[in-house]
């Protein structure tokens, strides 16, 4: 019986080294000890302070003004009722349906997609042929090469676009000057007294041979480093088995480089899409109203006499919301490739 007693006894196959039951844990102290205590989570409000200047920054500068844009584009809002002389009519989607009623709104969205398209193309051509020759090059020349690049891309955009004004100018600029050295069978005759300015084809050739120069160096240092990540063996192979540069870059960089090619290009598109220094500088102001692209058709109809910024606010929008698309495909690749978690 006492052998039976001492069996049946949790504590005594305890001390004997019995087997406990499987997928039971003890409590501290025994069968009969106190429970662990719970962790208590406290709020600590110094990470919260550290990052409230950046998000107070955001609302004053981003949010707020966008807060405003949405407003004023669902009323009309003239002079008067900027000055508080009246109060501002609600009239709904009315602004959005006059907009986009309008047929000159849709041959201005079109100036901005081609002119943006044929930046965004020559920005990354230019920008990786040249990302491909600074890898190639010395470190001193290679330094060299890409701070003269960035001298251009730290460059104000006002600045640029005077420069290409200066260039372009008929009757004393570089470039008519130039084209008039080469053959007339060649390149025609007159282009010293050439007006560049006056069409709107010709006005957006300077405007992306302009964004282009001032674009292609960001995109230039962002290639290069992408490629010191590529390692060496790989070309090295390459070469070994005779492959041409075009072969090579085809085959091995823009597979590894691939996603530095698709931010990039996001990017692109982004600021060109919302060019509008450089093209109110080069057209000449609102005059010339056939060289509009939705940045310079928005603030036209805004200054206008009378003012409509409602109207102005609702073009605005549409292009905020154009590249609010944009901007949430460029999350979500740099979600994909864990910049962001």
């Amino acid at each position: 019986m006492a052998n039976t007693a001492d069996t049946a006894n949790p504590a005594s196959m305890a001390n004997t080294g019995a087997p406990r039951a499987p997928g039971r844990a003890e409590r501290p102290g025994g069968p009969g000890g106190p429970r662990p205590a719970r962790r208590t989570v406290r709020f600590r409000p110094g990470p919260y302070l550290l990052i409230a200047p950046t998000v107070a920054t955001i609302a004053v500068l981003i949010l707020y003004p966008i807060g405003q844009l949405v407003w004023m584009s669902f009323h009309k809002i003239g002079t008067r009722e900027v000055r508080g002389l009246e109060p501002a009519e609600n009239v709904g989607f009315k602004n959005f349906s006059t907009v986009l009623e309008d047929d000159f709104f849709w041959k201005v969205l079109l100036n901005t997609v081609l002119s943006a398209a044929a930046m965004v193309v020559l920005t990354m051509i230019v920008g990786t042929l040249v990302g491909l020759l600074l890898n190639r090059l010395g470190r001193k020349m290679s330094l060299l090469v890409s701070s003269g690049a960035l001298l251009a891309w730290a460059t104000p955009a006002i600045s640029s676009a005077i420069v290409y004004k200066w260039l372009f100018t008929p009757g004393g600029g570089l470039v008519p000057w130039l084209l008039d050295l080469l053959p007339n069978w060649l390149v025609g005759g007159g282009w010293d007294d050439y007006n560049w300015f006056s069409e709107p084809l010709t006005t957006y050739v300077v405007l992306v041979l302009c964004v282009v120069w001032q674009s292609f160096p960001f995109i230039a240092v962002s290639v290069l480093a992408g490629l010191k990540s590529v390692p060496s063996e790989l070309y090295e192979a390459a070469r070994v088995d005779g492959s041409s540069a075009w072969t090579t870059f085809w085959q091995i960089t823009f597979p590894l480089l691939k996603p530095v090619f698709l931010v990039l290009t996001v990017l692109s598109i982004i600021w060109d899409f919302k060019v509008f220094t450089q093209l109110w500088f080069l057209s000449g102001g609102t005059a010339n109203r056939d060289s509009f692209n939705l940045a310079m058709y928005a603030y036209s109809e805004a200054v206008a006499f009378p003012a409509k910024y409602g109207l102005g606010g609702a073009i605005a929008l549409v292009l905020t919301a154009i590249l609010l698309v944009f901007t949430g495909f460029y999350v979500r690749v740099m979600v994909k490739q864990g910049e962001v978690a």
